[in-house]
């Protein structure tokens, strides 16, 4: 199984979305994902867990952690959520920058805005490497199925 982590600097916002929404699309058989920091906030911003309830993704109980080498340990990729010159670095692993804006404090269309984005990349993630599974049970706003 592959494991994916999905990093940013306080791990309460871009990298906890970007983290549930591959573990609700991806064939668990064939990957996962964690999420992490380099300086975990207190807790997952709360507009974060509001636009991620609109479509059927609870982040209630998700928690900020720092990014350890225990973490990292077994990873093949690090995707870091454009932190910049903050972002980690994890010898050995594939990377990817997504150049994505921090939800904290945005307007709740503006954060709406950045989960599709985010969910977009995962998706497309997913069918690049072969990871996807059905879409089933993860709902749009509307009640629609994700597609």
């Amino acid at each position: 199984m592959k494991k994916v982590i999905f990093a940013c600097v306080h791990n309460a916002g871009r990298s906890q979305m970007a983290a549930a929404f591959f573990n609700a699309l991806a064939d668990p058989a064939r990957a996962r994902a964690v999420s992490a920091g380099t300086q975990p906030g207190t807790h997952v911003h709360p507009e974060v867990q509001a636009v991620m309830a609109e479509v059927g993704v609870d982040l209630s109980g998700a928690r900020p952690q720092h990014l350890t080498d225990e973490l990292a340990q077994g990873a093949q990729w690090l995707i870091t959520m454009g932190c910049g010159e903050a972002c980690p670095f994890v010898p050995g692993l594939k990377r990817m920058d997504w150049p994505l804006e921090d939800p904290k404090g945005q307007p709740r269309e503006r954060v709406r805005e950045i989960r599709e984005e985010v969910r977009t990349r995962v998706a497309e993630l997913l069918s690049q490497e072969g990871w996807a599974r059905s879409l089933d049970g993860l709902q749009g706003p509307a009640g629609d199925a994700v597609s």
